[in-house]
């Protein structure tokens, strides 16, 4: 079986790992502070803090903009329910924003748009994604926020290693904090890990601190004496996560490299099928590090269902999944806000299907996947 996404872990992974199980620090030890020098050095930002995975990085940084009830936070539809749950876990209501039907990205019309939404609520933030590994316009979208007052997290999940506008991914150019997750199919993995990186101190304070609940040392009590001033969580990442993050993190070039040559074979194999099945939408801002590869299919004329089509791929061993169901279809928010229509969100939606792609495939088993969807769909 070939899956949509798996993690590559080599012998010097293992290595690191058991380097740390041998050690004194399970936890709270020196690898954290180490991964997070490694991911300065990566993203070129100034501050990274690392956590216990993707969703609560999204939450730290919620946290750290103050995002509360009477906020709004704008967050396109067509991304993954942490994106959206972060922000409501910080008490803050979310207006969900359309996205590009062919590429899933938000941009300065659809923000714009969802503002006009926001009805008596501050808009303090928005979170748009960079979705699949491609980037949302971020310059764009300063030169709209700034003057608005309106905070940047940029959800950069998808997105380590890729560069934007001649920056790196999560260098917060533009941004005010971007976040990050480890999960086993991302970039890199970690089992399960996340971070946020920012250029301001006073964020990466204070994320710190409510990673572990809320506590700051007062030594002036005593060397064990520690105060609570404010609401924290247990976001803590553990130093076993991190070697094997530490060590992922050296190889980020060429897992990208290989990522690139991946989408490069897809896109040079699939033209026989363009009448029903077009490689993803690129965009001309970015260099992306491709967390998926996400073709885009006319199922009405290929006379199948999708389900039907992923069935009958995964009956010859070729995985797939959807990147995503539309967030604002979810009960929870159509309950909370109604039915909202989102035209651009629900085309991509419908037509998208996310290939095999993780930087252990062979160019054989491109050839093979394809080879299994032109049988499928009776093309080519």
């Amino acid at each position: 079986m070939i899956p949509y996404g798996r993690q590559s872990i080599d012998e010097d992974d293992i290595a690191a790992v058991v380097e740390v199980l041998r050690g004194d620090f399970l936890t709270t030890g020196p690898k954290i502070q180490e991964f997070e020098e490694a991911l300065c050095g990566t993203t070129g930002s100034d501050y990274a803090v690392a956590c216990s995975n993707g969703t609560t990085a999204l939450h730290l940084a919620g946290l750290a903009l103050d995002l509360q009830e009477g906020d709004s936070v704008i967050v396109p539809s067509l991304t993954f329910l942490a994106t959206a749950n972060a922000v409501r876990h910080c008490g803050a209501e979310i207006v969900f924003a359309d996205v590009n039907p062919e590429t899933g990205l938000m941009e300065v019309q659809h923000l714009e748009e969802a503002l006009s939404r926001c009805e008596n609520q501050k808009a303090k933030a928005v979170f748009p994604v960079h979705l699949t590994g491609q980037c949302v316009d971020l310059k764009a979208m300063k030169a709209f926020t700034k003057e608005r007052g309106i905070k940047i997290v940029a959800d950069s999940c998808h997105a380590l290693g890729g560069v934007y506008n001649d920056k790196s991914v999560g260098a917060c150019e533009y941004e005010d904090l971007s976040t990050f997750s480890f999960h086993p199919v991302k970039t890199i993995a970690m089992g399960e890990g996340g971070a946020v990186t920012t250029n301001s101190l006073d964020y990466a304070d204070k994320m710190r601190r409510l990673r572990n609940h809320g506590m700051v040392k007062n030594e002036a009590q005593g060397p064990w004496a520690y105060e609570m001033q404010e609401l924290g969580h247990n976001y803590r990442v553990t130093d076993i996560q991190c070697a094997l993050g530490i060590s992922q993190l050296k190889k980020l070039e060429r897992f990208v490299a290989r990522r690139r040559e991946l989408v490069a074979l897809y896109d040079n194999l699939l033209p026989p099928l363009a009448q029903v099945v077009l490689p993803p939408e690129k965009v001309n801002c970015c260099d992306p590090a491709w967390h998926l590869y996400a073709v885009r299919i006319d199922f009405e004329q290929t006379g199948m269902a999708r389900a039907q089509l992923m069935t009958q791929l995964a009956d010859e061993g070729v995985g797939t999944q959807v990147h995503y169901i539309p967030v604002h279809t979810q009960p929870y928010y159509k309950k909370r806000y109604g039915d909202v229509v989102l035209p651009g969100a629900t085309h991509y939606y419908g037509h998208t299907l996310s290939l095999p792609l993780y930087p252990s495939m062979k160019d054989s088993d491109v050839s093979f996947v394809v080879e299994q969807l032109k049988k499928a769909i009776g093309v080519g």
